[in-house]
């Protein structure tokens, strides 16, 4: 099992939101998605909360959560989106930045482009590694 950790600075909204569509597209025998931020917001952004409903995700329930290393050690993958050297380096783990805006505030069509982007990444990150449904 491949644990892939989404790291954003609030976990809030970026990260919430690519771990929430890896485990909608990802096979759960193969791979998982969590998420964590470096300075946890209070709670996932309201646009984004409405934005992933629209798409059949709810977000309501879900809380920020803070990104340590020792919660980092469970990765085998780590995607960052805008937290950069705050992101802690988690030894023998791949790693990628993903640098998309935070939608936090944004317009819901800001905050739908941005999740079209987290989707397209999280299924060419899926298909590359063959963790898709078979």
């Amino acid at each position: 099992m491949i644990t892939v950790l989404f790291a954003c600075v609030h976990n809030a909204g970026r990260s919430q939101i690519a771990a929430a569509l890896f485990n909608r597209h990802a096979d759960p025998t193969k791979a998982r998605a969590i998420s964590a931020g470096t300075q946890p917001a209070e709670r996932v952004h309201p646009e984004v909360v409405t934005l992933m409903r629209e798409d059949g995700i709810d977000l309501s329930e879900q809380r920020p959560q803070k990104l340590t290393a020792e919660f980092a050690a469970q990765a085998q993958w780590l995607i960052t989106m805008g937290c950069g050297d705050a992101c802690p380096v988690v030894p023998g783990a791949q790693r990628d930045d993903w640098p998309l805006a935070d939608p936090k505030g944004q317009t819901m069509d800001a905050v739908r482009d941005i999740a079209d982007e987290l989707d397209r990444r999280v299924l060419a990150l899926i298909s590359e590694h063959g963790w898709h449904f078979l």
